[in-house]
C-alpha cells in the first residue's frame, strides 16, 4: 500500500501537464472529509491516507505520496437535495432565509447564486417545501461551504498574508504612538530642564535683598483687579 501524508490544495504550483498524467481518485463527500481513508487509485494501486487532523480534501486537491508520486482528487457523484426558489411566488431572497434557518441545524450547504444543495434529509426537504421552495433529488458532485476559517492547506497563503499585514500595520501604529509618547516625553523634560535652568540663572543674578543702594525688597501684592471703594 502507497502512503499518502500531503495534499496540495487544488494543485496549487503544479503544472497543468503534470497534472493531466496523474492518476486519480473519486471520493464523495463522506470520505473527502476524513483525515485518514483508504482508496485504490485509476491506476490499480492502493492507497492509505494518513493527513492532519481536521484536513478536508477539495474535488481538485492533489496528494502527494511517499514515493512522490501525484495522485488527483475527483468529487464522486452522490445523491443531494437542490433547493431553488419558486419563479411564480417567491423570490431568490428565499435562499438566503433557507439558508439561515438550515445553518442553525448545522447543514452542511453548496452555497451557489441560484440554489443550495444539501445531502438527503426528508425531514428538512419537507420544512424546505413548507417555505415554499422547490425541493429536487440530484445525483452530483457535493461540495459543501468551508467554515470561517479555512482547513490546513485551503487559502491559507491569503489568511497569512491578511494576518501578516494587519499585525505589521498595528505594530507599526504601536511603534510609531510609542516613538511620538518618547519623544514629547523627552521634549516635555527637556523644557522643564530649560525653565528650571533659567530660573536658577536668574536667581543667581539677582541683587540681594539687602543691596546698599535699593534698601531691603518689599513684595507689592496685586490686587487682580479689585480695587477699594474711595471714602
Amino acid at each position: 500500500m502507497l502512503t499518502v501524508n500531503k495534499v496540495l490544495a487544488q494543485g496549487r504550483g503544479l503544472a497543468g501537464a503534470l497534472l493531466k498524467r496523474a492518476p486519480y481518485i473519486e471520493l464523495d463527500w463522506d470520505v473527502r472529509q476524513k483525515s485518514r481513508f483508504d482508496a485504490t487509485d485509476s491506476s490499480g494501486r492502493s492507497i492509505g491516507v494518513f493527513l492532519p487532523r481536521g484536513t478536508v480534501v477539495r474535488g481538485g486537491d492533489v496528494l502527494v505520496a511517499e514515493d512522490g508520486s501525484l495522485i488527483s482528487v475527483r468529487a464522486a457523484p452522490q445523491a443531494v437535495l437542490v433547493v431553488r426558489h419558486c419563479t411564480e411566488h417567491g423570490s431568490p431572497f428565499d435562499l438566503v432565509r433557507a439558508a439561515y434557518h438550515l445553518g442553525n441545524r448545522h447543514v452542511q450547504l453548496q452555497l451557489a447564486p441560484d440554489h443550495l444543495k444539501l445531502e438527503p434529509d426528508h425531514v428538512l426537504a419537507q420544512m424546505l417545501r413548507q417555505m415554499h421552495l422547490i425541493v429536487t433529488e440530484a445525483y452530483e458532485a457535493f461540495e459543501p461551504e468551508g467554515g470561517a476559517y479555512a482547513a490546513p492547506g485551503h487559502d491559507h497563503g491569503h489568511a497569512h498574508g491578511h494576518e501578516h499585514a494587519h499585525g505589521e500595520a498595528h505594530a507599526h501604529a504601536k511603534s510609531t504612538k510609542h516613538d511620538h509618547d518618547h519623544d514629547h516625553a523627552q521634549d516635555h523634560d527637556h523644557e522643564h530642564h530649560v525653565h528650571d535652568h533659567a530660573q536658577e540663572h536668574a536667581h543667581e543674578h539677582s541683587p540681594s535683598p539687602t543691596d546698599a543702594t535699593e534698601g531691603p525688597r518689599v513684595h507689592q501684592q496685586h490686587d487682580h483687579g479689585y480695587h477699594e471703594p474711595s471714602k
